[in-house]
Protein backbone atom coordinates (compact mmCIF):
# COMPACT_ATOMS: atom_id res chain seq x y z
CA UNK A 1 0.00 0.00 0.00
CA UNK A 2 2.85 2.38 0.76
CA UNK A 3 4.57 1.71 -2.57
CA UNK A 4 2.20 3.86 -4.63
CA UNK A 5 3.06 7.11 -2.78
CA UNK A 6 6.79 6.31 -3.13
CA UNK A 7 6.39 5.61 -6.84
CA UNK A 8 4.50 8.88 -7.28
CA UNK A 9 7.15 10.77 -5.31
CA UNK A 10 9.96 9.22 -7.39
CA UNK A 11 8.11 10.03 -10.62
CA UNK A 12 7.69 13.63 -9.48
CA UNK A 13 11.37 13.97 -8.62
CA UNK A 14 12.43 12.56 -12.00
CA UNK A 15 10.03 14.88 -13.82
CA UNK A 16 11.39 17.87 -11.86
CA UNK A 17 14.97 16.90 -12.67
CA UNK A 18 14.09 16.64 -16.35
CA UNK A 19 12.51 20.11 -16.33
CA UNK A 20 15.53 21.56 -14.49
CA UNK A 21 17.92 19.95 -16.97
CA UNK A 22 15.97 21.45 -19.86
CA UNK A 23 16.19 24.91 -18.23
CA UNK A 24 19.98 24.85 -17.94
CA UNK A 25 21.64 27.54 -20.02
CA UNK A 26 24.16 26.77 -22.73
CA UNK A 27 27.58 26.29 -21.19
CA UNK A 28 26.15 25.07 -17.89
CA UNK A 29 28.17 21.87 -18.27
CA UNK A 30 31.78 22.02 -19.44
CA UNK A 31 34.87 19.88 -19.77
CA UNK A 32 37.84 22.19 -19.13
CA UNK A 33 40.72 19.69 -19.45
CA UNK A 34 39.46 16.31 -20.64
CA UNK A 35 37.54 17.78 -23.54
CA UNK A 36 34.27 16.02 -24.29
CA UNK A 37 34.39 13.79 -21.20
CA UNK A 38 33.70 14.11 -17.49
CA UNK A 39 31.37 17.07 -17.74
CA UNK A 40 31.18 19.33 -14.71
CA UNK A 41 29.25 22.33 -13.47
CA UNK A 42 31.72 24.26 -11.38
CA UNK A 43 30.48 25.93 -8.19
CA UNK A 44 33.01 28.64 -7.22
CA UNK A 45 31.50 29.17 -3.75
CA UNK A 46 31.00 25.51 -2.84
CA UNK A 47 32.42 23.95 0.30
CA UNK A 48 35.28 21.43 0.36
CA UNK A 49 37.04 22.74 -2.71
CA UNK A 50 40.53 21.40 -3.41
CA UNK A 51 43.44 23.63 -2.40
CA UNK A 52 45.40 24.71 -5.45
CA UNK A 53 48.90 24.32 -3.99
CA UNK A 54 48.38 20.80 -2.61
CA UNK A 55 49.15 17.53 -4.36
CA UNK A 56 46.35 14.97 -4.59
CA UNK A 57 47.01 11.23 -4.87
CA UNK A 58 44.01 9.12 -5.80
CA UNK A 59 43.75 5.48 -6.86
CA UNK A 60 40.49 4.87 -8.69
CA UNK A 61 39.27 1.28 -8.63
CA UNK A 62 37.17 0.76 -11.78
CA UNK A 63 35.18 -2.48 -11.57
CA UNK A 64 31.82 -1.79 -13.20
CA UNK A 65 30.90 -2.75 -16.76
CA UNK A 66 29.26 -0.36 -19.17
CA UNK A 67 25.62 -0.89 -20.12
CA UNK A 68 26.45 -1.19 -23.79
CA UNK A 69 29.77 -1.88 -25.54
CA UNK A 70 29.32 1.20 -27.74
CA UNK A 71 29.30 3.52 -24.69
CA UNK A 72 32.19 4.91 -22.67
CA UNK A 73 32.53 3.19 -19.33
CA UNK A 74 30.86 5.54 -16.80
CA UNK A 75 33.55 4.92 -14.17
CA UNK A 76 36.25 5.98 -16.62
CA UNK A 77 34.19 9.08 -17.41
CA UNK A 78 34.07 9.84 -13.66
CA UNK A 79 37.86 9.79 -13.56
CA UNK A 80 37.76 12.48 -16.27
CA UNK A 81 35.17 14.38 -14.21
CA UNK A 82 37.50 14.28 -11.22
CA UNK A 83 40.38 15.71 -13.26
CA UNK A 84 38.08 18.43 -14.62
CA UNK A 85 36.82 19.34 -11.13
CA UNK A 86 40.29 19.63 -9.60
CA UNK A 87 41.62 21.74 -12.46
CA UNK A 88 38.51 23.96 -12.43
CA UNK A 89 39.23 24.54 -8.73
CA UNK A 90 42.71 25.79 -9.64
CA UNK A 91 44.81 22.68 -9.00
CA UNK A 92 47.51 22.33 -11.68
CA UNK A 93 47.64 19.03 -13.54
CA UNK A 94 51.10 18.31 -12.17
CA UNK A 95 49.58 18.31 -8.65
CA UNK A 96 47.26 15.44 -9.59
CA UNK A 97 48.74 11.98 -9.07
CA UNK A 98 45.88 9.82 -10.33
CA UNK A 99 45.92 6.12 -11.16
CA UNK A 100 42.84 4.39 -12.58
CA UNK A 101 43.14 0.64 -12.06
CA UNK A 102 40.71 -1.40 -14.16
CA UNK A 103 39.56 -4.87 -13.13
CA UNK A 104 36.56 -7.15 -12.84
CA UNK A 105 33.65 -6.35 -15.18
CA UNK A 106 35.35 -3.13 -16.36
CA UNK A 107 38.30 -5.03 -17.85
CA UNK A 108 37.15 -5.00 -21.52
CA UNK A 109 37.51 -1.21 -21.68
CA UNK A 110 41.31 -1.62 -21.99
CA UNK A 111 41.25 -3.76 -25.13
CA UNK A 112 42.91 -2.40 -28.25
CA UNK A 113 40.48 -1.45 -30.99
CA UNK A 114 41.03 -4.55 -33.14
CA UNK A 115 40.28 -6.96 -30.30
CA UNK A 116 37.37 -4.89 -28.95
CA UNK A 117 35.85 -4.78 -32.45
CA UNK A 118 36.34 -8.54 -32.87
CA UNK A 119 34.46 -9.21 -29.62
CA UNK A 120 31.79 -6.47 -29.62
CA UNK A 121 31.49 -5.51 -33.33
CA UNK A 122 32.10 -1.82 -32.52
CA UNK A 123 35.16 0.38 -32.02
CA UNK A 124 36.33 0.72 -28.45
CA UNK A 125 34.71 4.00 -27.31
CA UNK A 126 37.03 4.18 -24.28
CA UNK A 127 40.30 4.58 -26.18
CA UNK A 128 39.97 8.30 -27.01
CA UNK A 129 39.24 9.00 -23.35
CA UNK A 130 42.16 6.85 -22.19
CA UNK A 131 44.47 8.83 -24.47
CA UNK A 132 43.17 12.14 -23.10
CA UNK A 133 43.56 10.93 -19.52
CA UNK A 134 47.12 9.82 -20.26
CA UNK A 135 47.87 13.22 -21.80
CA UNK A 136 46.63 14.81 -18.56
CA UNK A 137 48.99 12.62 -16.53
CA UNK A 138 46.52 9.97 -15.38
CA UNK A 139 47.93 6.44 -15.40
CA UNK A 140 45.28 4.03 -16.68
CA UNK A 141 46.28 0.52 -15.63
CA UNK A 142 44.69 -2.89 -15.86
CA UNK A 143 44.81 -5.82 -13.47
CA UNK A 144 46.87 -8.55 -15.14
CA UNK A 145 44.86 -11.16 -13.25
CA UNK A 146 41.58 -9.78 -14.64
CA UNK A 147 43.00 -9.88 -18.17
CA UNK A 148 43.75 -13.58 -17.66
CA UNK A 149 40.35 -14.26 -16.03
CA UNK A 150 38.61 -12.74 -19.06
CA UNK A 151 40.76 -14.99 -21.26
CA UNK A 152 42.20 -11.97 -23.05
CA UNK A 153 45.74 -12.11 -24.39
CA UNK A 154 48.13 -9.58 -22.84
CA UNK A 155 48.99 -8.38 -26.35
CA UNK A 156 45.35 -7.25 -26.68
CA UNK A 157 45.81 -4.55 -24.01
CA UNK A 158 45.90 -1.12 -25.65
CA UNK A 159 49.43 0.37 -25.60
CA UNK A 160 48.15 3.44 -23.68
CA UNK A 161 47.25 1.17 -20.74
CA UNK A 162 49.73 0.01 -18.09
CA UNK A 163 49.67 -3.73 -17.41
CA UNK A 164 49.81 -4.16 -13.61
CA UNK A 165 50.44 -7.37 -11.69
CA UNK A 166 47.00 -7.08 -10.10
CA UNK A 167 44.47 -4.55 -8.89
CA UNK A 168 44.94 -5.90 -5.36
CA UNK A 169 48.66 -5.22 -5.27
CA UNK A 170 48.37 -1.93 -7.17
CA UNK A 171 45.80 -0.51 -4.77
CA UNK A 172 47.63 -1.59 -1.61
CA UNK A 173 50.97 -0.39 -2.96
CA UNK A 174 49.49 3.01 -3.84
CA UNK A 175 47.76 3.26 -0.46
CA UNK A 176 51.15 2.71 1.22
CA UNK A 177 52.40 5.63 -0.89
CA UNK A 178 49.67 7.92 0.46
CA UNK A 179 47.03 7.49 -2.23
CA UNK A 180 43.36 7.64 -1.27
CA UNK A 181 41.13 4.92 -2.71
CA UNK A 182 38.05 5.85 -4.69
CA UNK A 183 35.82 2.91 -5.61
CA UNK A 184 34.04 3.30 -8.93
Amino acid sequence: MRRLPLILLATGILASATVLAADQPAGFWNTPVITGYGKIHYLPNAAYKPVANQTYRVAFSLTQATESPDQVNPSLDHVARTVNLYVAAGVPLDHLKFVAIVSSAATPLILNDAQYRAIYNVSNPNLPLIEKLRSAGVDVAVCGQAVAEHQFQYEWVDPHVTLALSALTTITTLEHQGYGLMQM
